[in-house]
């Protein structure tokens, strides 16, 4: 199973939007909260999921959503387990790169 990779670039920082390939489309919810993986914002290249190490290196901003996205950017240390957000199963975590 792949993941699709987008990379936005605005105003000086380097956004990326990575899901994984099964989630592409589809909305959960859970409560009040309410997470939308849109194609428009996800869907970019298919890529195998040991490239993420890539471009989130070269992120400043990363919004990724799915297990193998989610805990890849854990594994790597981009992302603290303890800061994913759950919405009906599926892990959503957001990454800033603060520059000092």
């Amino acid at each position: 199973m792949k993941i699709y990779v987008k990379i936005y670039r605005v105003q000086g920082e380097i956004l990326l939007a990575a899901c994984d390939e099964d989630l592409i489309g589809k909305t959960f919810r859970e409560g009040e909260l309410k997470l939308e993986v849109k194609e428009r914002f996800y869907k970019g290249e298919l890529r195998d999921v040991e490239e993420l190490e890539h471009f989130l290196k070269e992120a400043t901003i990363a919004n990724l959503v799915g297990e193998r996205c989610v805990g890849k950017a854990i594994e790597l240390g981009y992302v603290d387990k303890e800061r994913v957000l759950y919405i009906q199963g599926v892990p959503h975590a957001q990454m800033a790169k603060m520059l000092l």
